[in-house]
Parts: structure tokens; C-alpha cells; sequence
């Protein structure tokens, strides 16, 4: 058995990033067994993945690390990847046994599909494009029809995300007039799903008024969110977890980035993909739209 243990103490999208790894790793090499070191925000989705052995939640105070030291420090590993980067993950790293310690700091300036690849090429071993089907074990739900999931979590409310982005918030009038538009030139059903908090101006605009072909689904968790994104036709949304899934399920997307920020390090493996960048809604969503015909 060759032990590979990888750390990704962050958030769910980056671990569906180092998915991509995982799998390489295992075609590769049919007698690994991987342990990830995830945060709390991560462990109970990646313990979903069947090709991950084992889940080791990491909690972040001085006792937590030190027991995790000596839990792990039984152990030789023919790799370490501090895919994370974090200095939490180096501080544990130091004191455990490999034949290879890799971080990523060194590559931090590649895309993230290139760090793999340059990963696996320090591992004598190669990448293949189904390695980007992460998600090929998840099984079809019972929906019939197809549908578009608008994905309006924390990312489209200016004082609930990053300033100095490009303020995007829509008005209750021209949120209500978008979904009318979207509905009516799609001709299919829209899912609006949120983040784990429902903007106030989403419960306003649901209670205001409930278009037939249009159904609120809030606080969904991130299980019952890649069953919706796994049959859709389309999936709109702020760039984030759901934008790897769609990439992972090949599923259309139009994804709302700053053009302060370059994605490209983080899509560039993406598929069936395109994006926007962020600006007045009532511009963005005419843009969105044009996209739909």
C-alpha cells in the first residue's frame, strides 16, 4: 500500500480542485490510499467521494494539531501535498515522514490545473482528461424536465461580499423583471437556490411574487445543490463550489467574475464554460440574457 496524504483545511471548491489530483493519483497508482486533512467547512463533502480512503478533520486550535501530529506521525507516506498552502499545513507536515513533501507555494502562480499536472509529473505519473470527471459516480435524480439554476448566494450582495468588487445587486423590481425575462425566453422552469444565508431582498421578492415557472429553493446544502446542478440545462452563478461542479457534470454555465480578479488560474480545466464580468445588474442581466438566445 502506498500512502498519499493531502491537505485541503479550506473550502469546498478548492477541494473539488484537488478531486481532480486524487483521482489522477489513483488511476496511477492502483495501490494508494489517500487520506485528505480537511477543514470543518469540507469534511462532510468530501467524505462523500468514494475514491478518497479516509477524511481527517482538522481543527484548528494548538492541542488539535498536536494530536493530529502524533495520529499521523505513526505513518510513512510516499507523498505529502500541502495542496492548501496554509501555514497550518506546513507547521504539521514538518514533523511527519515522506519520500516527497510537495507545496504549492513554488507554483502559486500557475493555473490550478497546472499545478496538478506539474504534481503528477514530480510523481512519474500522468494526467488524463476523465480525470476531470469527478463526479461521474453521482447518480441522476427524479427530475424529468430540463431547467436553469440561478445561483443567488452571498457573491450578487455588495455589503455581504467583497467591496471593491463591482457592485452587482439587483433592485426587488429588476430581480423581479430578470426572472420574467429569463423564464419567458428559456421556456423552462428556473431554480433560484441561495447560500446558506437568504439574502433579505430574496425573501421580498419570493413573498412579492412567485412566477409559475420560477421555484425558490433557499439554504439548500451542497449534496442537494450538485443533484439539482447534475440535471440542469444551465447553471448561472457568482464563481464558486457550484462552478466546479457544473464544470465536473459538463454542464453549461455562466459564471459572474471581477475583472480585478484572474479566474483563469482557477477555470481553465472548466468545460462547457462562460462568463461575465461583473457590473450594474440591469446591464449584467440584459448581457445574461443575450446569452440565453
Amino acid at each position: 500500500m502506498n500512502k498519499y496524504l493531502i491537505f485541503r483545511t479550506d473550502r469546498i471548491g478548492d477541494f473539488l480542485v484537488s478531486a481532480i489530483l486524487i483521482k489522477s493519483i489513483k488511476r496511477n497508482d492502483k495501490k494508494s490510499y489517500i487520506t485528505v486533512i480537511s477543514s470543518e467547512k469540507n469534511y462532510d463533502y468530501i467524505k462523500t467521494f468514494k475514491f478518497v480512503d479516509e477524511v481527517i478533520l482538522l481543527k484548528n486550535t494548538f492541542l488539535q494539531k498536536v494530536k493530529l501530529i502524533l495520529k499521523l506521525k505513526q505513518f510513512y507516506y510516499k507523498c505529502i501535498v500541502l495542496h492548501d498552502n496554509k501555514n497550518r499545513s506546513n507547521l504539521i507536515s514538518f514533523f511527519l515522514k515522506a519520500k516527497k513533501k510537495i507545496k504549492i507555494s513554488k507554483f502559486s502562480f500557475f493555473p490550478q490545473i497546472d499545478i496538478i499536472k506539474k504534481i503528477l509529473n514530480i510523481l512519474n505519473f500522468n494526467f488524463n482528461r476523465y480525470d476531470l470527471d469527478i463526479l461521474s459516480d453521482r447518480k441522476t435524480n427524479i427530475f424529468k424536465n430540463k431547467y436553469i439554476v440561478l445561483h443567488l448566494d452571498e457573491k450578487w450582495f455588495h455589503q455581504t461580499y467583497i467591496e471593491n468588487y463591482t457592485n452587482i445587486e439587483p433592485s426587488k423590481k429588476d430581480l423581479l423583471l430578470f426572472l420574467k425575462s429569463l423564464s419567458s425566453l428559456s421556456k423552462k422552469t428556473i431554480f433560484v437556490t441561495t447560500g446558506i444565508t437568504t439574502p433579505k431582498l430574496l425573501n421580498k421578492v419570493f413573498k412579492y411574487k412567485n412566477y409559475p415557472n420560477v421555484f425558490f429553493y433557499e439554504n439548500l446544502d451542497i449534496i442537494s445543490l450538485e443533484k439539482l446542478i447534475l440535471n440542469a440545462d444551465l447553471l448561472i452563478s457568482c464563481h464558486g463550489s457550484v462552478s466546479h461542479i457544473a464544470s465536473a457534470f459538463k454542464k453549461r454555465q455562466i459564471d459572474i467574475i471581477d475583472s480585478s480578479y484572474n479566474y483563469f488560474l482557477w477555470t481553465k480545466h472548466f468545460r462547457n464554460y462562460c462568463y461575465l464580468y461583473r457590473e450594474n445588474f440591469k446591464k449584467l442581466s440584459k448581457k445574461i440574457l443575450l446569452e440565453i438566445k
